[in-house]
């Protein structure tokens, strides 16, 4: 599972806020943190990613533009998440073709249900793949 940003400290909150089994039926999660679009891209790229968690404040390149780049360039484009940085920039994540969205800061009651949900809707490849990050 990917998480992007490029402040460690946001890639710190959410794998703090997820953990490594977020529901019961889904886990052990492996991260991989990208702190440039470019390793996002990559990790993608190489096929063992079954989420996106991408930071939407990110610089110089937010979150919302990979998304929207990866769901129109990758055939089997894993589900996206976008950090926000509050309720109103919705609409934005909802350009982006993300399926869901977490806001600063991360609650760690809602996103592991969030990330749960989206890892048991994915289908074609297992929730658990990814690599250490």
């Amino acid at each position: 599972m990917v998480v992007f940003s490029h402040r460690a400290e946001v890639r710190e909150a959410v794998r703090t806020a997820v953990g490594t089994h977020p529901a019961g039926d889904v886990g052990p999660l492996r991260w991989v943190e990208c702190a440039t679009g470019a390793e996002v891209v990559s990790a993608v790229d190489g096929g063992e990613v079954d989420l996106c968690i991408l930071d939407g404040e990110a610089q110089p390149t937010g979150g919302m533009g990979i998304g929207r780049q990866l769901k129109h360039e990758v055939e089997d484009c894993p589900p996206v998440l976008v950090l926000i940085a509050r309720q109103a920039d919705r609409w934005l994540a909802h350009w982006s073709m993300a399926e869901a969205t977490l806001t600063h800061p991360v609650d760690p009651l809602v996103a592991p249900r969030t990330v749960a949900g989206l890892l048991r809707g994915r289908t074609t490849r297992p929730a658990v793949r990814g690599r250490a990050g």
